[in-house]
């Protein structure tokens, strides 16, 4: 009986339990489709990661003896389409049995369901082994309850898997629900500037030259943006090089990254972040794995609680919880717009070409490398797209599109719920938006910006400054009860009336000319 068992895209884990066992009846399949390539528009080195990616595994199933049938974009039966493909393998290999591993975004999932309900032949959906959680894990802790907090998540985590927790093998059952150090969140201790010292770890990453790939790519009529980088591709593509990523990450650079995870500077692209992202999602990498050498190390004594903390928090508690978060309130969560913003995207988005210092660096940057960090991300464009009204799903689209380490089940609730809130606080407790202050504590941005950030008026003011106030006063129906932003509406009570009139002016004078800032 022959077998048929299907790979994502972002399932590239050749440590998966599928491949213990070598048997002629299993056939397994990776495809390059325009189905995935085309539903949004993707950054170029996305397209080439995936795909690079999916024929590393591919090869490394082959030299290991195991059956692969793989559809390159521009194979003479790629049918372009997963449901196209697979009827067609199904068909042509005579198929008894269909198996795939549970898919991580909504709209695969339903789509796969839909056509396995729709066989004359066995399937069955199999764990894809990878995270902590189930995909209802969330949804039963915070059952009934009307505002998910990621902390209450986070520290279930830790306690159930006993991540830097006093309890060991000798250690008493009450300290087993004790964390290290006494406190649970080291957050205020990673939050500083980056001075330029020490310096930014050089990039060690393989180099990668995918130039005939681009080429299938662009033969293959898929549009794309950003820059391609293909003849020195560095983003990891399969499992070995993932881990010899890791391991430089951990002993090299860990040590710093808890101090500055939070800084941006314009002479520094990465700083002391891991650039395991990728890897990560596409589970050529496993949480466990990586969580664990964060807290050996921080055991060893090679890195400070905090940092070590501060880490882990990111993928214990974040990506788990957000993934919950995810499952629980699809399909229509995309939908979401509580402020009703409209306005699309300017142009420079695509672009980088913007006057304003902090914007054209982060999105520059993304358009270079597929890759910003999340305070990038969150408080450079997030911010200034939530407080000039940004339509939420266009922006949804654009973070889908240009980071290599986006996908939906990720990306989503961070563009919509954390960077817009624009459920309404349903995943944050309130939105993240700052004027230029924040931007100039925590970067060089605005030294030698066109707009000076302590001017809230005038030409040459931070445009930043008057739509944030514009923002809160908008929104007070909304906003003005939430506990978390009470200083922000008593020095809107206090504000004089001329001069809140004076930066509602101007905020409005910055909207009209969004396209030329």
């Amino acid at each position: 009986m022959t077998t048929l068992r299907l790979i994502l895209g972002d399932q590239l884990n050749p440590a998966h339990s599928w491949f213990e066992h070598i048997s002629h009846d299993t056939l397994y399949t990776l495809m390059e489709i325009r189905q995935e390539t085309d539903y949004v528009l993707h950054h170029a080195q996305k397209i080439i990661g995936i795909f690079a990616g999916m024929r590393y595994l591919a090869q490394e199933l082959i030299a290991k003896g195991h059956r692969v049938h793989y559809l390159a974009i521009d194979a003479k039966d790629n049918q372009q389409s997963l449901v196209g493909n697979l009827s067609w393998l199904i068909k042509h290999h005579h198929v008894e049995r269909f198996e795939y591993q549970e898919p991580d975004e909504y709209r695969l999932d339903q789509q796969l369901k839909e056509f396995t309900a729709s066989l004359q032949i066995e399937s069955a959906m199999l764990p894809s082994e990878h995270f902590y959680t189930e995909r209802d894990t969330c949804a039963k802790i915070f059952k009934g309850q009307k505002q998910w907090l990621m902390e209450r998540f986070y520290r279930l985590m830790r306690t159930k898997h006993q991540i830097l927790m006093q309890g060991d093998a000798l250690g008493s059952a009450q300290d087993a629900k004790k964390p290290v150090g006494g406190q649970w969140n080291f957050d205020q201790e990673n939050r500083k500037a980056w001075p330029g010292t020490p310096a930014e770890p050089g990039d060690a990453r393989v180099l990668h030259d995918h130039q005939s790939l681009w080429e299938e790519i662009k033969r293959a009529g898929i549009h794309s943006f950003g820059e391609p980088r293909a003849e020195q591709f560095k983003w990891p593509l399969n499992r070995q090089e993932a881990l010899e990523q890791l391991e430089l990450f951990i002993q090299d650079i860990l040590p710093e990254f808890g101090n500055f995870q939070d800084a941006m500077s314009t002479k520094g692209w990465r700083l002391f972040h891991s650039l395991i992202s990728f890897a990560l999602n596409t589970k050529m990498l496993n949480p466990r794995e990586v969580v664990s050498k964060a807290e050996l190390a921080y055991q060893r004594g090679s890195v400070s609680l905090a940092c070590a903390e501060g880490f882990i928090r990111q993928i214990l508690g974040w990506r788990e919880y957000v993934r919950g978060f995810y499952w629980a309130h699809m399909p229509d969560y995309d939908t979401n717009n509580v402020f009703e913003h409209h306005t699309p995207l300017p142009q420079w988005f695509w672009t980088g070409q913007t006057k304003m210092n902090c914007l054209s660096h982060a999105i520059g940057q993304s358009l270079e490398h597929a890759y910003a960090h999340h305070i990038q991300r969150l408080m450079i464009i997030g911010n200034f797209s939530l407080l000039a009204g940004l339509d939420p799903a266009a922006l949804h689209r654009w973070y889908l599109g240009i980071y290599i380490d986006a996908f939906e089940w990720v990306e989503l609730p961070n563009t919509l719920g954390m960077s817009q809130y624009a459920d309404g606080g349903l995943l944050a407790t309130k939105p993240y938006v700052s004027s230029a202050a924040y931007i100039d504590r925590m970067s060089d941005y605005c030294k030698g910006c066109h707009y000076s950030m302590k001017l809230r008026e005038g030409e040459k003011a931070c445009p930043y400054n008057a739509l944030y106030w514009d923002f809160f006063d908008r929104n007070q129906a909304k906003l003005s009860s939430n506990f978390r932003l009470g200083m922000v509406y008593r020095n809107l009570e206090k504000m004089d009336a001329k001069a809140l009139a004076c930066l509602k002016s101007q905020a409005q004078v910055t909207l009209d000319k969004l396209p030329q800032l």
